[in-house]
């Protein structure tokens, strides 16, 4: 007989995340459902407001994705208006947007991720000579290797567990058998989970740099940006690109040899195709250089078909809520949605209604299809549409960590393209800042494209959709008497945890964790390490908002 396991919360992510998993006699799992927890009302809440104003609202959308939907929000009235941006604010908008897409991946893998692969125990156990020597086999220049300097990483975890200061090193499946690194590749591994501590709070300077603060930077406007005069200061540009070549060298030198590692220590895991899905695909590409050519590309892949790949069609994009707590239940395209909620509670024992509806996100469909977005699509996408800046890197980390190109399809492949686009918005954020200063050089200045408000239409509507850290985002408006009649936002989160349409077809994060064999079922270590393959962002996908400050619900969590 079938047996039900609940994972609620899943942790280390951002936001609420339910996951239901059945599993046979064998452990194995043969369903599963993804259930977003709060329910997000940003879209609501823009109804009626000044289009000008959107941007500052739909950032609160998340506190960690904020720039990002600060961009898309300002893009899609500018859209609608019809208003095109100086160079140089393109550029501004890109150096921020891609110093996130770099913090955003090393957090994600370091301080999220990687204690579903790093047991905190055994690094105890190790001998910090051994690892000094172990880390030279995936880079010779190891980063900060020295013997004395891992003795002084190992003392440091030995004071947490004696001072019992354990903080998120406490709850673990520590011990799990799946953990498959040495002792010593466990002391290699948390040395840099701790310099990533300094690199993230590092990229946070270099994102205020231009957007003000982080979070909720406050730089953008329609027409533009407000940081002119940073552009402006040789110092400030200095500041920023110190901050980058700082990060690139962590890259090189710590994150993509410690993917190496892991490819190394759980290859039967990738042979096994842990956490592969359906081979949907989804990038829409963009941030384009000078000469036109694109930092992503754009392209669609349907099952694992890598011979022929779709071009993006924004038109194609619809959402549903057959199983997901709102009213209207029909695929609809991202404008003529509504947002009214319908929540049909639990079973009497807590589980999911999952015969019904079970989730607060909604299921974006791309021609009818549920897609997975994010750096594995792009990297993908990238490789097989021949892009002169993906496939060298794609390539080169293939020849050294001997996998293919269908391995990337995996749970572990799913975190080596996310360091691999690390490298590359590293490595051209100086392209960018190169174009703008030339720019500057030539006495191109402008920032803002000055408009009359009261000269534009009062009713239009528009779209801002981006290549994010995540996948793809995007913002839509309809404006009516010059005020927001209807307002969607289709973010990553919302694509990989999509619950199932009516349909029946599950969502990328359901249809990877369907056929993981549990070695443990009262520790499911398999199922998190896929979920969070995926970097989930449940706030971007789902909020709880009451104006009136009336309390709506209570919840008691029990950490695993």
């Amino acid at each position: 007989m079938n047996k039900k396991i609940i994972i609620d919360p899943v942790t280390r992510i951002e936001g609420h995340l339910r996951i239901e998993v059945e599993i046979d006699e064998n452990n194995v799992v043969k369903e599963a459902w993804a259930s977003g927890q709060l329910f997000r009302g940003i879209e609501t809440i823009l109804k009626d407001k000044d289009p000008r104003d959107a941007g500052l609202i739909a950032q609160r959308i998340c506190g960690v994705c904020t720039n990002v939907h600060y961009r898309a929000s300002i893009s899609a009235v500018e859209d609608a208006y019809n208003i095109s941006i100086p160079k140089n604010a393109e550029i501004i908008r890109n150096l921020v947007t891609l110093a996130l897409f770099v913090q955003d991946h090393i957090v994600h893998y370091y301080h999220l991720h990687s204690l579903d692969f790093v047991d905190v125990t055994k690094a105890l156990e190790a001998d910090p000579q051994k690892a000094s020597l172990r880390a030279l086999d995936f880079h010779e220049k190891a980063y900060r290797n020295s013997a004395g300097h891992l003795e002084s990483v190992k003392d440091k975890l030995v004071s947490f567990v004696k001072a019992g200061r354990l903080g998120l090193f406490a709850n673990g499946y520590w011990g799990h058998e799946k953990y498959k690194l040495t002792p010593e590749e466990n002391l290699i591994h948390m040395n840099h989970y701790l310099e990533a501590l300094r690199i993230q709070r590092e990229l946070s300077k270099a994102i205020a740099i231009f957007a003000g603060k982080t979070p909720h930077p406050q730089n953008l406007v329609v027409g533009g940006v407000t940081s002119v005069a940073d552009m402006l200061n040789p110092q400030r540009l200095n500041d920023f690109m110190f901050i980058m070549k700082d990060a690139y060298d962590f890259i090189e030198r710590a994150y993509l040899p410690d993917m190496k590692m892991l490819i190394l220590a759980y290859k039967d895991e990738i042979a096994n195709r842990d956490g592969r899905g359906s081979g949907n695909f989804m990038a829409c590409g963009g941030y384009e250089f000078a000469n036109n050519q694109k930092l992503f590309e754009g392209g669609v892949i349907i099952g694992h078909d890598y011979k022929n790949i779709k071009e993006f069609d924004e038109t194609k994009i619809t959402e549903e809520a057959s199983r997901s707590w709102y009213e209207d239940e029909t695929p609809k395209k991202p404008l003529d949605e509504s947002t009214v909620p319908k929540y049909t509670d639990l079973n009497e024992d807590g589980s999911l209604k999952t015969d019904g509806k079970y989730s607060w996100i909604k299921a974006p469909r791309y021609d009818g299809k549920p897609m997975e977005v994010g750096p594995l699509a792009r990297m993908l996408v990238g490789y097989l549409k021949e892009s002169k800046i993906i496939k060298p890197h794609m390539q080169k980390f293939m020849e050294e960590s001997k996998i293919e190109l269908d391995d990337f399809s995996t749970t572990i492949g799913r975190n080596a393209a996310r360091a691999i686009e690390a490298e590359i918005c590293c490595k051209y954020v100086f392209d960018f800042m190169s174009e703008m200063i030339e720019n500057i050089k030539y006495y191109d200045e402008e920032s803002w494209t000055k408009y009359s408000f009261e000269a534009l239409p009062l009713s239009s509507e528009g779209r801002g959709i981006f290549e994010v850290p995540r996948g793809v985002l995007g913002h839509f408006v309809k404006i009516d008497n010059a005020k927001i009649k209807n307002y969607q936002a289709v973010v990553p989160t919302t694509w990989n945890a999509s619950p199932k349409d009516s349909k029946g077809a599950r969502g990328p994060y359901e249809e990877s964790i369907v056929g993981l064999k549990l070695s443990d079922p009262k520790n499911p270590l398999e199922v998190l390490r896929v979920v969070h393959s995926f970097d989930p962002c449940l706030a971007c996908a789902v909020h709880v908002i009451d104006a009136k400050g009336k309390e709506l619900s209570k919840y008691k969590t029990k950490l695993l």
